[in-house]
């Protein structure tokens, strides 16, 4: 039996008067003392290996969908509003040198997820519609999330808003660590119900959909829906075998996807705010269909583009949705003690949605900066400065090693990613020195300091870039630096030789 300090002192007055009895009785209770001290801090060696799990930090991550670099008043855009996500960037530290390990949305998110290069497990792939029905399409189950190491310690854990990564069984959210799951399975969905086939069925929102029956760059408007040719394929069918679900249990989903998603966040930090969390909102915000709703989209008149007004609008609801969170972790007085990361899971589609990466060059699906730098904030007001610029690169896979740290929890090390706190406070340190990147067809890069190579597909030359005085990676200095380029390629196939051959 443990005893508080209070016992101790009362069975110390009685240990005292018992002495004055017999000195037989004293030694009894002598043992008696020393037994309960040796419980005491036998009790406190336990705490210091398994934290008290209600003192843990929470841990929340929010992941926007195909958000352009330059997109944000954080990063300087002054064309749409983002106040919340500025907000968080003004209490925590905003990162100009934020990277994904790739410019797809599902590898991305298995880097995410996992702390871990996805091409260490043979995870090059991003499947998109039907395909998301394949076994193999989907985080691998030899790996293990770091969500489901928080759970196995004890952590609340949920996940709502978009998975695409797998859409079995055996993969479901679920399976993998989450105790809740409100969202799709699949790369996209409606922002609300309805059919391209009949565009009245959209109701409260203005919607724009890729045709490419129409002319090059031309667009055909009915209502509140327009038609245009403006991308290299039709509006997929999201929706098709993927339904909104609440754990497993498909849903009809009347709400603007983006508020749900939002409030459902609020729900579940209602829900949990007495014991640590980890809860990862996965807006689907700003991915195609282009559909914000009509307040939101006519609220950007100024704007002449449709186009531009509709993604204006989407982006707008977004971060309204993420203010609504942040109050619900300000109303329980969570801020001081829950870490909140920021992300995009890759850049965004320029065509598709008028995304801006700038400076940067391209956009999603290129291994140029502007396919795998991202916007990125990490606040946590008790651990981490606020209002820092921080320039050197942090990777996506620091989320799950800093969640893990955070949590008193060993990642061992399979991780590629390092806890933020390992080197934040240090002037010195550099942050990740080498980064790796292998994509489908054949796509390669590798940063080293302020080097970097790219291979833009298949039987492409390796191209080298100084990014610190050439951020927009248009000087090729694979040329004049030869002696360079041939250090980083081979430095690139060493990384390359650790992970199973590419699919």
């Amino acid at each position: 039996m443990f005893l508080s300090s209070e016992a101790i002192l009362r069975r110390g007055i009685v240990c005292q008067t018992v002495q004055k009895q017999s000195e037989h009785k004293q030694i009894l209770c002598t043992l008696l003392w020393m037994c309960t001290i040796v419980a005491v801090s036998s009790t406190d060696a336990i705490h210091a290996q398994n934290p008290d799990p209600v003192s843990r930090p929470n841990i929340v991550v929010i992941v926007a969908d195909d958000l352009g670099y330059g997109e944000t008043g954080m990063m300087g855009n002054r064309e749409i509003p983002t106040p919340n996500i500025d907000s968080l960037a003004a209490r925590g530290v905003r990162c100009t040198a934020g990277y994904v390990t790739s410019s797809y949305c599902s590898p991305s998110r298995a880097g995410i997820l996992t702390g871990r290069y996805q091409s260490r497990f043979g995870y090059d792939v991003n499947p998109t519609g039907k395909r998301n029905l394949l076994p193999e399409a989907g985080l691998p189950q030899s790996e293990t999330t770091f969500v489901q190491k928080l759970q196995d310690s004890g952590y609340q854990t949920g996940l709502v808003g978009k998975w695409h990564l797998g859409a079995t069984p055996e993969l479901h959210p679920l399976r993998r660590g989450f105790g809740s799951f409100y969202g799709f399975l699949h790369e996209g969905h409606f922002y609300v119900p309805g059919s391209i086939n009949d565009p009245t069925s959209f109701q409260g929102v203005m919607t724009m959909v890729r045709d490419k029956a129409l002319d090059t760059g031309t667009r055909a408007r009915e209502g509140d829906f327009i038609r245009g040719n403006y991308a290299p394929i039709n509006e997929p069918a999201y929706d098709q075998d993927n339904p909104v679900l609440r754990g497993t249990d498909p849903i009809t989903e009347t709400r603007y996807l983006t508020d749900a998603i939002s409030e459902e966040a609020v729900q579940f930090v209602n829900q949990h705010h007495e014991s640590p969390f980890c809860l990862m909102v996965c807006f689907n915000a700003v991915h195609s269909p282009m559909q914000a709703k009509l307040a939101d989209a006519q609220a950007f008149q100024r704007i002449e583009d449709e186009q531009r007004r509709i993604f204006a609008g989407m982006l707008s609801a977004m971060d309204r949705g993420i203010g609504t969170i942040l109050d619900a972790i300000d109303e329980h007085r969570l801020r001081r003690n829950t870490l909140i990361v920021f992300l995009s899971d890759n850049g965004g589609p320029t065509k598709e949605l008028t995304s801006s990466n700038q400076p940067l060059r391209d956009g999603k699906g290129s291994l140029y900066e502007g396919g795998v730098r991202i916007p990125m904030v990490w606040s946590f007001p008790t651990r981490l400065p606020e209002g820092k610029l921080e320039t050197r690169p942090v990777l996506s896979l620091d989320i799950a090693a800093t969640a893990l740290d955070l949590a008193g929890i060993p990642s061992g090390n399979e991780l590629d990613g390092v806890s933020l706190f390992d080197w934040i406070d240090s002037p010195l340190a550099e942050g990740h020195q080498t980064i790796f990147w292998r994509m489908q067809r054949g796509k390669k890069a590798l940063r080293s300091g302020n080097w970097k190579i790219v291979s833009p597909g298949a039987d492409e030359p390796f191209e080298l870039y100084h990014l610190a005085s050439d951020i927009g990676e248009q000087r090729n200095l694979a040329e004049q630096q030869n002696e360079k380029l041939s250090e980083l390629v081979k430095r690139w196939q060493s990384f390359n030789l650790q992970m199973p051959p590419l699919k």
